[in-house]
């Protein structure tokens, strides 16, 4: 078993600038030209697209909600296999999961054996943060903390008062990163347009920058020197559907083994609504999810594609709409679905789906959207499956048919199914 670089970047809470420096610290060894593969603890789209900007390589989420575990250290070794670093962002605290340490960035280091650097945020931070870094390595001891590093301190006395600290509860400072009000990442919610990315790009350059010049990175290649476990699976396609799949600034929520299942599938052509490129000759339809709210002007006016959705659907072939997805599929835009989506009194609605359909069959999902149905739809359209919480408490999240459409809200993970069994 070979060694090589690996770190889960963690936190005490959500809030602590893991985004900014894991962006940063991708980039900056990527300039050092190491082949560097980005993952992301959690069910989240939008960091992982911030990864893919700073590597040039898509970022593959490890969530044991939504995946067995093998199944994890498979994509793990899989992905990570040619890399020559790995670079995984954590989620919220580090033990916060859906259930005490269930989902939690620390049960997915413990996982996949690897070391864990905390980054700390320090403005409110002083000696206390040596019981607080005490606690956190005592409290799951065969958990690697490879050390810490604390960001925006406010001067070398408080650098010092933290190194102490760090010192004091067993663990090794690896840096500061110092405050830069330069360093704001844009709304969650705007979208990954192009006037998006050449912001976060200029962002990555800005915290790679930051990375470079105040933490000593070849100290931190070696303490996170690691066994890595290659996956011996062999990915072979075994089907020929054919499978269309929309994807532009309006459509990006795309977990990337669910699209690698797609290609084990059959042929996979993707299309941009946006442009009103044509639809692709398919077998099945998938509409992720993404930003259409941002975009319905200009998806209105491509009327020869929703012409050509609106035969498909009614020709009874296969459309899987996900959240933006069946919005665009409703009257707000296509006119397919026999309800409207909108933004009006619009609320956060989140966290992790069971689904049962009436066969029986499970799957698993996240729900993640702040639009809502106008109308009561089920009156028109019933849903075809039953939704649970993390704590097993029913939803009333629905998941419709009509035809051969099914559509919902939540965010179905396959990366370890079959698909096409949810028209089964």
């Amino acid at each position: 078993m070979l060694n090589k670089p690996q770190l889960l970047i963690g936190a005490l809470h959500s809030g602590s600038g893991k985004t900014t420096f894991t962006m940063g610290l991708l980039k900056a060894l990527c300039e050092r030209g190491l082949r560097v593969q980005p993952f992301k603890c959690g069910p989240d789209y939008i960091d992982p697209q911030f990864h893919t900007l700073a590597t040039g390589r898509a970022s593959v989420n490890l969530d044991t909600w939504l995946a067995s575990e093998a199944h994890v250290r498979t994509l793990y070794g899989r992905y990570g296999a040619d890399a020559d670093v790995c670079v995984t962002e954590g989620v919220m605290g580090l033990f916060d999961g859906y259930d005490r340490m269930r989902g939690s960035s620390a049960e997915i280091a413990l996982l996949l054996g690897i070391p864990v650097v905390l980054l700390v945020d320090a403005r409110s931070a002083a000696y206390t943060m040596a019981a607080q870094l005490s606690g956190i390595r005592l409290f799951r001891p065969e958990l690697k903390i490879a050390g810490v590093i604390f960001n925006k301190p406010s001067s070398e006395r408080h650098r010092g008062i933290l190194e102490a600290a760090a010192a004091d509860a067993g663990l090794r400072c690896l840096g500061f990163l110092p405050r830069r009000d330069d360093l704001e990442i844009p709304s969650r919610h705007l979208g990954l347009t192009l006037d998006t990315e050449r912001v976060m790009e200029t962002q990555i350059a800005r915290s790679a920058e930051l990375v470079r010049e105040n933490i000593d990175l070849d100290a931190l290649l070696e303490v996170i020197q690691t066994p890595f476990q290659p996956a011996s699976e062999a990915v072979l396609r075994c089907g020929d559907t054919k499978i269309a799949v929309a994807h532009d600034a309006a459509f990006n929520f795309i977990y990337r083994e669910n699209l690698a299942q797609l290609e084990r599938l059959g042929t996979v052509r993707f299309f941009s609504p946006l442009a009103g490129d044509p639809l692709p000759e398919a077998d099945l339809v998938y509409l992720p999810g993404g930003y259409p709210e941002l975009f319905l002007e200009q998806l209105r006016a491509q009327k020869t594609l929703i012409a050509q959705l609106k035969a498909y659907a009614e020709a009874g072939e296969k459309i899987l709409a996900e959240c933006g997805g069946m919005m665009y599929l409703s009257q707000t835009v296509c006119g397919i679905l026999p309800f409207e989506c909108t933004m009006e009194g619009a609320r956060l609605h989140l966290g992790y789906r069971r689904i049962v359909t009436t066969s029986g069959a499970e799957w698993r999902g996240h729900e993640f959207h702040y639009s809502r149905i106008a109308d009561a739809p089920e009156a028109k359209l019933p849903s075809v499956a039953e939704q649970y919480n993390a704590a097993g408490e029913r939803v009333d999240t629905p998941l419709f048919r009509y035809k051969n459409i099914r559509a919902g809200y939540t965010h179905l993970y396959w990366g370890e199914a079959d698909l096409l069994k949810l028209w089964e």
